[in-house]
């Protein structure tokens, strides 16, 4: 059967409370049947539905990473008997590649003043240790992240990592986006209100500062020196508070895997190591009780089982944004085409013959407003055949072009469009300027 569907998917965070949100105190008050109950609750609603985790912006259907937003329902494509694809192409690649989510992030937080005299740094390791060791000496590290929305019941439930003794605190982007205020629910469970030093949104690296003293801060690893088959761990709050402060433990499944996410490439760590929903932000250890990676990402399908197919930000990405983050609240500098683009299957190839080009290409999923793309009429549909006179089939190939340049640089793209075939000068923009 092809593996063609349409997906329709709303808040990745669905709310883990209903009722407003509580006061933020230096001790926090027990809910023991609250927590009961919300984990009743989760554990029922991961039963009945088909939760796809972590969204991955250009991923193919069927198979669907997922990070930050995304319940998913899944819907039987037509002709499921004989697994025939539709007549025309253009509406096998709408159904082919997930939607692309490439909105600008909005964060409303209060924000702290800068620059925080701070630098993040990686440590030589020290001697192995075992999870229990692990479990022992960094949990004091894990905190809870809540993210709340104005206007809204219930919030957004992450991880996240203490930097310093001080109150600055790591996690993920998309589990603060859209919101309005922030606390941090610390390993002793008090609960302080939180600032914003900063967020990027590209890498998925955000910075909160809380008014504390005498934290625990995490070390961090290495992760350039990783390799396929070393042994890390996880520490997070999966499914919600009821669960925080979980272990698990996995290898390193992959180094470097290229992800599509909000219409940008990532490289990541792959690891078997168990990560849902609640663990982003938070840490990948190795066995020397080092964070190496920060989780952010799994894949899962809503139509076969996957399973151990977790993603994480290497701790050498973490810790060179960190920095940046602390000093200027932001990020910038990086250039961007404003397109998210796709490989074309052999399948559709072999079916649709003449109806697409004769080899290579890159199918444009999607064209981000704010762009020079989008300026310039490029649009969803469109093939990419060469970029700079060099014939592309793959998405890294038109990555590593890009890089090379700078924001104010220009590619010169030939477009293939339903049989005609012209040339597009595109200017390359700064990142925050697409997604903000």
């Amino acid at each position: 059967m092809s593996n063609w569907y349409v997906s329709e998917s709303d808040s990745w965070y669905a709310p883990l409370q209903t009722q407003s949100a509580p006061q933020t105190t230096t001790k926090k008050k027990s809910r023991t049947w609250l927590r009961a109950l919300i984990a009743v609750a989760v554990i029922v609603g991961l039963i009945v539905g088909s939760a796809l985790l972590f969204p991955n912006g250009n991923a193919p259907k069927g198979t669907e990473t997922q990070n930050g937003s995304g319940f998913g329902q899944f819907i039987q494509p037509p002709n499921e008997d004989d697994g025939a694809l539709p007549d025309d192409y253009r509406e096998f690649f709408e159904n082919f590649y997930t939607s692309t989510d490439t909105s600008r992030t909005v964060i409303n937080i209060e924000r702290t003043e800068l620059p925080i005299d701070f630098a993040c740094a990686v440590a030589p390791a020290g001697e192995e240790i075992t999870l229990q060791e692990l479990y022992r000496g960094c949990a004091p590290s894990i905190v809870g992240i809540s993210g709340y929305m104005n206007g809204r019941s219930g919030y957004n439930w992450g991880t996240g990592v203490v930097l310093s003794s001080d109150g600055l605190i790591l996690t993920n982007t998309h589990v603060i986006a859209d919101c309005d205020r922030a606390a941090v629910t610390l390993f002793d469970n008090s609960v302080y209100e939180a600032r914003l030093v900063g967020a990027d949104s590209i890498s998925d690296i955000a910075v909160l500062k809380i008014e504390a003293e005498g934290l625990v801060p995490a070390a961090f690893g290495d992760s350039t020196v990783l390799e396929v088959g070393d042994r890390v761990a996880a520490i997070g709050n999966p499914l919600g508070e009821e669960f925080r402060m979980t272990l698990t433990d996995g290898i390193i499944s992959a180094i470097e895997r290229g992800m599509n996410y909000k219409g940008h490439s990532m490289n990541l760590l792959q690891t078997n190591t168990a990560i849902n929903e609640g663990n982003s932000g938070g840490p990948l250890f190795n066995m020397y009780g080092q964070v190496i990676g920060i989780t952010n990402m799994k894949m899962m399908s809503s139509y076969s089982s996957i399973e151990g197919i977790g993603f994480a930000i290497p701790s050498a990405t973490v810790v060179k944004l960190v920095n940046i983050i602390v000093r200027e609240g932001s990020v910038t500098g990086r250039p961007s085409i404003g397109i998210t683009v796709g490989a074309i299957p052999d399948e559709a190839r072999e079916h649709y013959g003449d109806k697409l080009p004769a080899s290579g290409g890159l199918y444009i999923s999607a064209v981000s407003e704010g762009s020079d793309a989008a300026a310039k009429g490029l649009r969803a549909g469109d093939i990419i055949l060469k970029v700079d006179g060099v014939e592309v089939s793959a998405t890294a190939e038109i990555s590593a072009m890009k890089e090379e340049l700078s924001v104010g640089d220009t590619m010169t793209f030939t477009i293939w469009r339903e049989g005609e075939i012209f040339d597009v000068d595109i200017m390359l923009v700064d990142t925050n300027d697409v997604y903000g």
